[in-house]
């Protein structure tokens, strides 16, 4: 469920139109999305691998694989093109010094550095102290390395920049590496492929096929260690030249220490090996690496037992509805008017139910907001859980959900403007809630990134977003996003605005006294919501924190569709029980009752962040954490609350329409 990669037997729908689309344009006997363009190289091809920054998961910092005294290319350091979403995740990568031949095994010489000064050196230890990790690429497959940790074989992508002996108070940088490439024969007939990287749309068509016959690359393995090179001797070689094959040592003192003066040169070999992996099946062994398997078993019990709960108070709330309209139907007019008299309930405050709310424009503004994040949400994980967003497409998946976002302005402004017709019965004022709609989510995110960008400015980390991207994102905000909020804003005072079923009196009612205070039940009604997420979140956090792929959209999509039932159905029964105490101040308590799941999902990002990121070093890495932790959890709040709060108005809305009102 929500892998990656999607044969052609087993695509949505949706894919079955495309198949057909190209069955059309081309004669073919085979389909498939990928994730990306496939590329063939023949024996001797020259193959380029890349560099993406510097990353820990002690810092949370990434910076450039470049300030560090690495070797630099021959001709130059060339920065990739990279998309929106890799520029705000941090990502630079450039082109590197490493260079293989398909299928050729050698053992090459890059450069020897210049004595390390005070400054290299302390740079140098600083990134080893920090578990800073280099990040290589080869035909878009990161480098994965294989470790040993309490007898248990790990797989990590990316190799460390140097390591420190347990008792010892030297570092040693790591200046050998042996690479091993897995290549598989493709004959290139037979089958057309349709790829969404970096590269594009792509399909090989029939006359292509012969070119495209050769080797794939399938497999992408690094085995690191450091080597104490004799500087004088290296530094009479030039690059890429052959050496003999290196053995790694196994004693301490052969290593390459990190120390004033010292020349470290800089080695690696290659090694290429025939492998039965298919190209459409080579991020599998990425896909399953250690510590992002999903524990099923937990999982399917927390489904059980949320079904369970959300079967339960839905079966008690529909009883008790259908029984009170029933009793208050059956009776006769004489009766109804005695009925009113001696019980109190929801009848009660048939002419307060739909009295304006208190900071109503607020209201409409935050579920305008809320109608885009949720319409981005679902649509982004729909489309991952059928394999568009790949692994294999760097940064796509935050590219995608900024331009959903912008485009689904037009149906914030629609809900936000009519919510704001049916409140206040009049058009007046629309524009000002469309503007308030187009900016409240934006500007609180702007201003949290702002101040997280001069943190991040401040510690010179590829992480901090460069002024060009702010004035992109700036362009992309006031050019798309606000015209589509205020056409949809406009859409909403043409429509035909929600009549109330009963009128509203004068003079307001007056709410009974309790012996506790409402709130208490609102901010508890959010722990059932959050029940649905913990799990995931888990996972999601792991993902983002401690650079693991997550790739279950499948599974993510049906806690989501969870969530959403949940969320409606708590908002509902807590909105009945309030109108049941004669407590008509129900909107923002439906729009909390449902939205409080962002209130437990902050407290449990602190949670990890204090017993499962315990390697998190540093103030600065704790606030960035928690900024964005806060992101994430205003947008689940809009997201929820809004759920929470149309359902119970429509709820609300029915229940009113169906009493006899004289």
């Amino acid at each position: 469920m929500g892998s990656w990669a999607v044969s052609g037997r087993k695509t949505s729908s949706m894919l079955w139109v495309l198949f057909l689309v190209f069955l059309f344009a081309h004669e073919c006997s085979g389909f498939y999305l990928p994730g990306s363009y496939m590329h063939t190289y023949s024996t001797g091809d020259p193959i380029y691998a890349k560099v993406n920054s510097l990353t820990s998961i002690e810092t949370e910092l990434p910076f450039s694989y470049y300030s560090l005294p690495y070797c630099k290319p021959p001709e130059g350091i060339k920065k990739s093109a990279e998309n929106l979403g890799e520029l705000l995740m941090g990502d630079q990568i450039d082109n590197s010094p490493y260079r293989f031949r398909m299928n050729v095994n050698e053992t090459i010489y890059l450069c020897t550095t210049s004595s390390l000064n005070e400054h290299e050196v302390k740079l140098l230890k600083q990134r080893t102290r920090d578990l800073y990790q280099v990040n290589m690429i080869l035909d878009n497959l990161p480098a994965m390395r294989f470790a040993t940790q309490n007898g248990v074989s790990i797989q990590w992508t990316g190799f460390p920049v140097g390591y420190t002996p347990p008792q010892s108070d030297d570092d040693y940088i790591i200046n050998h590496l042996k690479f091993r490439v897995l290549v598989h024969e493709y004959e290139g007939s037979g089958v057309e492929i349709l790829g969404t990287g970096e590269e594009g749309m792509n399909v090989i068509s029939d006359s292509d096929k012969k070119k495209a016959s050769g080797f794939e690359i399938v497999g992408f393995e690094v085995y690191p260690c450091s080597i104490k090179f004799n500087s004088d001797l290296m530094s009479k070689h030039k690059m890429y030249d052959n050496l003999a094959s290196v053995s790694c040592p196994t004693e301490i003192e052969k290593s390459q220490v990190i120390r004033e003066r010292e020349r470290v040169s800089f080695t690696y070999e290659v090694e290429f090996v025939k492998s039965n992996i298919k190209w459409p099946s080579r991020w599998d062994a990425y896909l399953k690496m250690e510590g992002a398997r999903v524990h099923w078993f937990s999982i399917l019990n927390s489904l059980m037992v949320i079904f369970f709960l959300a079967g339960i108070v839905f079966v008690i709330f529909l009883r008790t509805v259908r029984r009170d309209l029933t009793r208050y139907e059956e009776l006769d007019k004489e009766a109804q008017a005695q009925m009113n008299e001696e019980l109190s309930g929801w009848k009660l405050v048939v002419g307060d139910v739909f009295r304006e709310p208190d900071c109503s424009k607020l209201l409409c503004t935050m579920i305008g907001d809320g109608v885009q994040i949720t319409g981005m949400a679902v649509v982004t994980i729909v489309f991952a859980s059928v394999g568009f967003m790949s692994p294999a497409s760097r940064g796509m998946l935050l590219t995608g959900m900024i331009i959903l976002y912008l485009f689904l302005g037009i149906f914030a402004g629609y809900v936000g403007v009519r919510l704001w017709r049916t409140i206040k019965g009049t058009s007046e004022g629309w524009r000002s809630v469309s503007w308030s709609v187009a900016c409240f989510f934006p500007g609180i995110v702007f201003v949290i990134l702002t101040a997280l960008n001069f943190i991040l400015w401040g510690s010179k980390s590829t992480g901090a977003i460069p002024i060009s991207l702010y004035f992109i994102l700036l362009s992309l905000w006031f050019c798309i996003s606000v015209p589509l909020t205020l056409l949809g804003g406009f859409l909403g005072t043409q429509s035909e605005p929600i009549q109330y079923p009963v009128r509203t009196n004068q003079i307001p009612r007056e709410i009974p006294a309790r012996k506790y205070p409402s709130w208490l039940l609102v901010l508890g009604a959010g722990t059932l919501p959050f029940g649905t997420l913990f799990i995931e979140l888990f996972f999601i956090l792991s993902s983002i924190w401690l650079g693991r792929f997550y790739y279950v959209f499948g599974f993510l999509l049906v806690v989501l569709l969870l969530l959403v039932v949940v969320c409606a159905e708590v908002s509902v029964v807590l909105t009945y029980m309030h109108l049941c105490v004669e407590d008509w101040q129900w909107w923002w308590k439906a729009f909390f009752a449902s939205g409080s799941v962002s209130l437990y999902v902050f407290l449990y990002s602190i949670n990890y962040l204090v017993f499962d990121l315990q390697s998190l070093s540093g103030p600065v890495s704790a606030i960035l954490y928690l900024g964005y932790s806060l992101i994430m959890a205003i947008a689940i709040m809009l997201s929820t609350g809004t759920i929470g709060l149309l359902v119970s108005f429509y709820f609300v809305h029915y229940l009113f329409s169906s009493v006899k009102i004289d």
